[in-house]
C-alpha cells in the first residue's frame, strides 16, 4: 500500500507535468495498476488496516536531541557534550533505544552544520508559479470594543510577492487547510511548491537535512492541490524570508493602530482589500519599474488551475454522553438521541462541527471559538422528549427555543391547560412523521380557526394526508333523469305545519 506522499507525486506527475502512465511507472517504480487507480479517482489516500505499526526508537526523540545540539552549537567545542553524554541525557528522559542511533544522528547533524558558513546567506530566485511561502503571526485587534489576539495566516507568492492575509481565532490544522483554500481562491490558482517552517500542524518529525515526516492530513491537502511541500531547516527563517519580512511590514500597515471591527468576517474583508491596495501601490523589489500587482497579473498564467476546495477537517473519535453531548475544541455540542452512549466521529471544520455515526450525520453545528460553551439543537432531544414530556418545562436544550411563529403561539396557548406540556410534545412529535413545514402549516390553520389543541392539529395533519377524492362518474344521457330531485329540505318543514 503506497503512502499519501507517493500518491501526491503520482498526481503531480500526471495532472501537472502531463507525463504518461508508462513513464510514471518507470520513474517512480510503481505498478501500472497503482498509477491507474490514483489518476482515475479523486482519493488522496488508500486506507490499510495494520495490526502492528512499527516505529523507530529515535523517531520520537529527534526533536529533543536536535534542541540539545542546537543549544550546545553556540558553546566552545570543549564545552560540548560527547555522544555518550547525549545518550545518557536522553536515557534520563526516558529514551530506551541504542547508543549507536544517537551517535550517528549527532555526527551527521554536526557535519551538516559545519558545511554552512556562519552569517552568510544565498539570494533566492523563483520562476513564475513555482512556489509560495506560508507562515503565521499573532496580532492584536479590537473586536466589539474589547482587545483580542488573533492568529493571522500569511501567504506570499515567491515570484510576484503578492501577499494574502487572513485572520482566525485559532492556529489549528483545519484552519491551516481553510487558509490555503481561501488563499488559492484569492490568487485564482496554485503554485507547484509550498515552503513552510516546521509547524506542528504540518511536520510530525524532523530528521537529518530536509527529511521530514509530514502529517498525513497535511499531505492529503498538498496532494489534492498538487503542491509539493518543502520544510525549512530549523532556525533558518531566511529560507522563507519573503513571508517573514511580510509579517513585519504588514503588521505596521494593517495592525498599527489596532483595527476596530465587529467580526472577523468584517476584518478579513478589510484585510483582503488592503492587500490588493498594497500590491497596486508597491514597486516590485526586482522589477522596479512595475508594481507587485502588475507582476502578479503576468504570473497568473503560470499558476496551476484550482481543483476545488479541500475537505479540510480534523477527525477524532469520541463517545457521546447519555445526555447526547460530545466534546470538541473545549466546547460541548449536542447530537441526535440515537448516538447517546455510542462512539461517534467528530469532524472539526473551519466554521462547523459535524458528527457522524456509521457515516450518518447526527449533528451539524456552527463552530464556537469560545471555551466551556454548550451548544444545543433542541430537535436532537425530540425522541427523548416524547418519552419524558415533563422535561419540556425545565430542560436546558428547550430554554429560549427558537421555534417557528405558529408553533410558538401554540406553545403559549397550551400553557394555560393542565396538560399543556404533554399536548405540545405530542404536536412536536408529529414533526418526526410529517416534517416541520407541514406541522407549522397545521398550527397556522388551527390558530386561524381559534382551536389550539393537539387533537385539532393532528386532525388537520391527518386530513392533509388523505388521498384526493376520485373524480365523479359521468352519467350517460340515457340514464339521466328527466326531472332531477332538488336538494331542498324546506319541503319537510311543511309536514310539521298543523292544519
Amino acid at each position: 500500500m503506497i503512502g499519501v506522499d507517493m500518491i501526491g507525486r503520482i498526481r503531480r506527475a500526471y495532472f501537472d507535468q502531463h507525463r504518461s502512465i508508462k513513464e510514471i511507472v518507470r520513474t517512480l517504480s510503481v505498478s501500472r495498476a497503482t498509477v491507474r487507480k490514483v489518476v482515475r479517482g479523486q482519493a488522496t489516500e488508500f486506507k490499510y488496516e495494520r495490526g502492528v505499526q512499527p516505529a523507530p526508537k529515535l523517531g520520537d526523540w529527534v526533536a529533543d536531541l536536535t534542541a540539545i545540539l542546537e543549544g550546545e552549537a553556540k558553546l566552545p567545542r570543549r564545552e560540548r557534550r560527547s555522544a555518550q553524554r547525549l545518550f545518557e541525557e536522553l536515557r534520563g528522559r526516558g529514551y530506551d533505544g541504542a547508543h549507536d542511533s544517537v551517535h550517528r544522528f549527532a555526527k551527521a547533524w554536526r557535519e551538516e552544520r559545519a558545511r554552512i558558513p556562519a552569517r552568510a546567506y544565498v539570494p533566492l530566485s523563483f520562476a513564475p508559479g513555482e512556489a509560495y511561502q506560508f507562515d503565521w503571526s499573532h496580532e492584536t485587534i479590537t473586536l466589539q470594543g474589547l482587545p483580542l489576539t488573533v492568529k493571522v495566516a500569511h501567504m506570499k507568492l515567491s515570484h510576484s510577492r503578492m501577499p494574502f492575509v487572513h485572520a482566525y481565532f485559532r492556529e489549528t490544522q483545519e484552519l491551516v487547510f481553510d487558509a490555503h483554500d481561501k488563499a488559492f481562491a484569492f490568487y485564482g490558482g496554485v503554485c507547484r511548491r509550498g515552503i513552510y517552517d516546521n509547524m506542528k500542524t504540518a511536520v510530525e518529525a524532523i530528521f537529518v537535512g530536509k527529511a521530514r515526516q509530514y502529517n498525513r492530513r497535511f499531505l492529503q491537502m498538498c496532494s489534492h492541490h498538487l503542491v509539493e511541500p518543502v520544510a525549512c531547516t530549523p532556525a533558518s527563517g531566511w529560507e522563507k524570508g519573503q513571508v517573514e519580512n511580510q509579517v513585519g511590514n504588514l503588521r505596521d500597515l494593517l495592525f498599527r493602530p489596532k483595527p476596530r471591527v465587529k467580526s472577523l468576517l468584517e476584518l478579513n474583508g478589510w484585510l483582503e482589500d488592503r492587500c490588493l491596495a498594497h500590491a497596486a501601490q508597491t514597486k516590485h523589489p526586482e522589477f522596479k519599474d512595475r508594481t507587485i500587482a502588475e507582476v502578479f497579473d503576468d504570473e497568473r498564467a503560470s499558476l496551476m488551475p484550482l481543483r476545488g476546495p479541500f475537505d479540510g477537517f480534523v477527525e477524532k473519535a469520541v463517545r457521546a454522553t447519555t445526555t447526547c453531548l460530545i466534546m470538541a475544541d473545549h466546547n460541548r455540542y449536542s447530537v441526535d438521541a440515537k448516538a447517546a452512549g455510542r462512539m461517534v466521529l467528530v469532524r472539526s471544520h473551519a466554521e462547523r462541527i459535524r458528527v457522524l455515526l456509521d457515516d450518518e450525520v447526527v449533528a451539524d453545528h456552527p463552530r464556537s471559538f469560545r471555551r466551556d460553551q454548550v451548544v444545543y439543537d433542541p430537535w436532537h432531544y425530540l425522541p427523548v422528549l416524547m418519552k419524558k414530556p415533563g422535561a419540556l418545562r425545565n430542560g436546558a436544550p428547550f430554554k429560549d427555543w427558537d421555534l417557528p411563529p405558529a408553533l410558538s403561539q401554540v406553545r403559549v396557548k397550551l400553557k394555560a391547560h393542565a396538560d399543556g406540556d404533554r399536548q405540545f410534545v405530542t404536536v412536536l412529535g408529529a414533526v418526526l412523521d410529517h416534517g416541520l413545514d407541514a406541522v407549522e402549516a397545521a398550527c397556522t390553520e388551527a390558530l386561524t380557526a381559534g382551536l389550539a389543541s393537539a387533537a385539532v392539529i393532528l386532525t388537520v395533519l391527518a386530513r392533509q394526508r388523505q388521498p384526493a377524492e376520485p373524480p365523479s362518474i359521468t352519467t350517460p344521457d340515457a340514464l339521466r333523469l328527466k326531472i332531477e330531485p332538488s336538494a331542498d329540505c324546506s319541503r319537510y318543514d311543511s309536514l310539521r305545519k298543523v292544519a
